[in-house]
């Protein structure tokens, strides 16, 4: 479905892919936080909203008769770097318990806010299903 692409000469980046190759029907996940179907937040902090962000993200893979396996990019967008990095270990945890295992592409950015003020985190994803 998708092969992950590392320049020989590099170092290999640790949790995510430097780029990826798939092909399939594209499917455009919306940024999600950490809240439940009832917009209701898991929790305050950071590794839970993350969980259920990814949670989020995979219920929406379902919908649309995919798997997480199928996630090739992911953004993630972070209102403080210092928690995020301080969660690393809890994040890595959800994401291979919710997501998996695997290297995809995937970015980091910290923003001042987000839209929803009790929001730490918002993920995008972009999948490739089967055809």
């Amino acid at each position: 479905m998708h092969e992950t692409i590392q320049p020989s000469n590099w170092l290999r980046p640790k949790g995510y892919a430097n780029g990826v190759v798939a092909s399939g029907r594209m499917l455009f996940v919306a940024g999600m936080i950490g809240w439940d179907a009832e917009q209701r937040f898991a929790g305050d902090d950071f590794a839970t909203q993350a969980r259920q962000a990814l949670t989020n993200i995979a219920e929406v893979l379902k919908a649309a008769g995919g798997k997480p396996e199928h996630i090739v990019r992911m953004t993630w967008y972070v209102t403080d770097k210092r928690e995020y990095l301080a969660a690393a270990a809890d994040v890595g945890r959800a994401f291979r318990e919710v997501i998996g295992s695997y290297a995809i592409a995937m970015t980091a950015v910290e923003v001042r806010a987000l839209i929803e003020d009790r929001a730490k985190v918002e993920i995008e994803a972009t999948a490739m299903l089967p055809d």
